[in-house]
């Protein structure tokens, strides 16, 4: 079974215009821009057989191409990255029979939430679509608080089903606790981690979808999906005491920044 990861990414971000572009410094000296430690992630996931970023901006193009990656041109008009995937897998998709949508925000995504992500998809025959769920402990928990009552969104959460069937992603903290969690506390909230593995015919059958309610309000791609009936699967991956975080806002650089010295210590 083919695989193809592509990592969308746009330079109009509306909360942070350019941040494929942005510099992240790395204990090892290390100053590359959040595209190329996207890419970098990618392509440290075994049993993949292809990587493609996946923008509508030259600047990328280039910055891409400098690095080695191959690169597809799509429409300015890609309302989200899975349109943006969907439009690689006309072009150029071929075989793939997963597509791994590997956000350009993510650098810090370990290659076993790709991997597990990817079984998890294959193991399950109803499923059309596979995201992983990480569960928060206090730390995050406390962190994405936080940030929602500075206005921020520090990341999204997810529920799902006995079965594992997602019920709902949300950019708010759900669902609600009033419990006070220590940093090292198991919590009941999972972190959605922006990642998505598609089959072709879900992906392929996105675009004609059109956007309801709930994807407009809280602006999460996913949710087109489920408001159609398509059953996406949530796999539970476990951070193995890694920190996980997206680039949403530029407050987030020294939060990665410091991530990667921590995962530079760990494997000293």
């Amino acid at each position: 079974m083919s695989v193809m990861i592509v990592i969308p990414a746009r330079y109009a971000s509306t909360r942070y215009p350019g941040k494929p572009l942005v510099r992240l410094k790395a204990p090892d000296g290390t100053n590359k821009t959040l595209i190329e430690r996207s890419w970098d992630a990618a392509c440290g996931v075994t049993g993949v057989d292809r990587v493609v970023v996946a923008t509508d901006d030259d600047r990328i193009r280039s910055e891409a191409e400098n690095f080695g990656a191959e690169v597809c041109m799509t429409s300015p008009e890609c309302a989200n990255g899975t349109e943006r995937c969907a439009e690689v897998l006309d072009k150029i998709g071929g075989d793939a029979e997963v597509i791994v949508n590997l956000q350009g925000d993510a650098p810090l995504t370990p290659h076993w939430f790709v991997e597990d992500l990817i079984a998890g998809l294959r193991s399950d025959p109803e499923a059309e679509v596979a995201t992983p769920v990480l569960r928060c402990d206090g730390r995050a928990l406390n962190g994405f608080l936080e940030d929602r009552s500075a206005g921020r969104v520090g990341g999204t959460t997810a529920v799902f089903s006995a079965g594992k069937k997602a019920l709902y992603f949300s950019k708010e903290v759900v669902p609600y606790t009033s419990i006070k969690y220590a940093d090292d506390d198991e919590t009941p909230v999972f972190h959605h981690v922006g990642v998505y593995a598609y089959r072709p015919s879900a992906l392929s059958s996105y675009p004609r979808l059109s956007a309801g309610p709930l994807e407009k309000l809280e602006g999460l791609e996913q949710l087109r999906f489920l408001e159609h009936g398509h059953r996406i699967l949530c796999v539970e991956v476990n951070g193995r005491g890694r920190q996980f975080w997206e680039l949403n806002n530029p407050e987030d650089v020294p939060k990665i920044e410091a991530m990667l010295r921590d995962i530079a210590t760990s494997e000293e």
